[in-house]
């Protein structure tokens, strides 16, 4: 005798609550639908809307001399982005978020690794809360701390001196774009505090993606005769880059956004965000600010259409 088993039919009733869960049980699509309208229309009438308009200040006209913005639409704006100094800012600034994300995955990949790999139990929760812990810090007292470390005559520069890589420190300082007066006043140390603050975003993600590497891959390989050199840059490694790239994602946008760091460490220039909050907030030139969001926006668009293609979105 064969049993099926069969979901029960909504129970009959006249009531408007009654028939109305009987409609949503025939259709879940409908169901579905009004689960997911209130949400997508939050975000597109709030964050797509705020940003479409946003860009479309974009095509406003700023008056130098009078200081107000006028509703007459122009191309200046975004024509102004590639003059050399404009040129230069994006430059500078996509420069210094590919940096970073090279720097931090080769050096949370150790880490992350050690962690999938070797950790268990109370080991493997003491790192998860030291990779975290960090991010508990409000953002800007480490910007401020990185700052007291970095200043001339500061914690970095007395490890340096007596490590015996004063003569290093000073050649590194003395190189153009690299360098500076002291770490604090120079790229290498605004790189320097860019890599502390973005690394748990790389640890994780290439963390999780090890984590999920079957173990039966690792033993065919060394049951095949694969030293354990081979076994890292043709298994591990190659499946490994989806968690890389899904942690470069946040490390490049946010350095492509910030512009606390740039104000607080590093020499004088200006970074897009940085760029961003003068326009806005210093001259009130909303029109040409406008113009600048639209530098990381196509970059990062740019950046996510080609990490997807390395299996980014598969470790987030």
């Amino acid at each position: 005798m064969e049993l099926t088993l069969n979901a029960a039919p909504p129970v009959a009733g006249n009531g408007p609550l009654r028939r109305l869960s009987n409609l949503l049980y025939r259709k879940p699509n409908l169901y579905l639908s009004l689960l997911l309208v209130p949400p997508l229309l939050w975000f597109g009438a709030i964050y797509l809307g705020s940003l479409l308009t946003l860009m479309w200040q974009g095509f406003y006209t700023f008056d130098d001399f009078t200081m107000t913005v006028t509703p007459e639409l122009t191309w200046a704006n975004f024509a102004s982005l590639f003059a050399p100094a404009n040129y230069d800012i994006i430059q500078r600034t996509l420069l210094m978020a590919v940096a970073v994300s090279i720097a931090s995955g080769a050096v949370a990949f150790p880490i992350a690794y050690y962690m999938a790999r070797y950790t268990t139990g109370k080991t493997k929760a003491f790192f998860y809360i030291a990779v975290m812990m960090p991010m508990w810090a409000s953002y800007i007292v480490k910007a401020y701390a990185w700052t007291l470390l970095l200043a001339k005559g500061g914690v970095a520069q007395w490890f340096v001196q007596h490590m015996g890589l004063e003569g290093l420190l000073n050649l590194l300082l003395g190189l153009p774009g690299v360098g500076g007066n002291t770490l604090s006043t120079s790229h290498l140390g605004r790189f320097l505090v860019f890599v502390y603050i973005w690394l748990p975003f790389m640890i994780l993600p290439i963390q999780a993606s090890l984590e999920r590497l079957p173990p039966s891959l690792l033993q065919a390989s060394a049951d095949l005769g694969a030293h354990p050199r081979q076994t890292f840059f043709q298994v591990i490694l190659p499946l490994s880059i989806p968690g890389i790239a899904a942690g470069s994602i946040f490390t490049f946008s946010l350095t492509l956004g910030d512009f606390i760091v740039p104000q607080l460490v590093g020499p004088p220039g200006y970074f897009i965000g940085s760029m961003v909050y003068a326009q806005q907030g210093a001259i009130g030139n909303m029109p040409m600010a406008a113009a600048f969001t639209l530098v990381p926006i196509v970059l990062i668009a740019v950046y996510l259409s080609i990490v997807k293609r390395l299996g980014a979105f598969d470790a987030l």
